[in-house]
C-alpha cells in the first residue's frame, strides 16, 4: 500500500497516482486545473469547529489527534477512508494539502490511518 503525502503548492510528479485534496477548503492561489487533483473527499477532513479549535492557540496534537480520530469514526467519514484505502491497495495515493505542517495536522492522522 502506497500513500504518500504533499503539499499541493508542490508540481504534480508522475508517480503521484491518485490525488486527493484533504483540505476542506480549495487552497488559495491555485486553479483547480494546476493542482490536478482527482478527488476531493470534504467529508473526511476535520469539522470547521475542530479545525478552529486546533490553531485558536497552544493546542496538544494528540488531543487534536483523538478528537479527529473520532471523527473519521463516523458512518460518513469511516466509508470514504475504507474507499481510499481500496485505491491505496490497487496503486499509490497521494494525500495533497495546503498546511505546511505535514507532520502535525489532519494529514498525517490520515496517512497513518491510510497505512493500517
Amino acid at each position: 500500500m502506497s500513500v504518500r503525502v504533499r503539499r499541493i503548492y508542490e508540481p504534480p510528479e508522475p508517480d503521484d497516482g491518485l490525488r486527493v485534496l484533504v483540505d476542506r477548503l480549495w487552497p488559495r492561489g491555485v486553479s483547480k486545473d494546476a493542482a490536478h487533483v482527482d478527488e476531493w473527499p470534504k467529508g473526511i477532513t476535520p469539522s470547521d469547529e475542530l479545525r478552529r479549535w486546533y490553531h485558536a492557540g497552544e493546542r496538544s496534537y494528540e488531543e487534536f489527534r483523538r478528537r479527529y480520530e473520532a471523527e473519521l469514526a463516523a458512518p460518513e467519514a469511516a466509508g470514504l477512508l475504507d474507499g481510499l484505502r481500496k485505491s491505496a491497495r490497487e496503486g499509490p495515493v497521494t494525500l495533497v494539502t495546503a498546511s505546511r505542517n505535514l507532520e502535525q495536522g489532519h494529514v498525517s492522522v490520515l496517512a497513518k490511518l491510510l497505512g493500517k
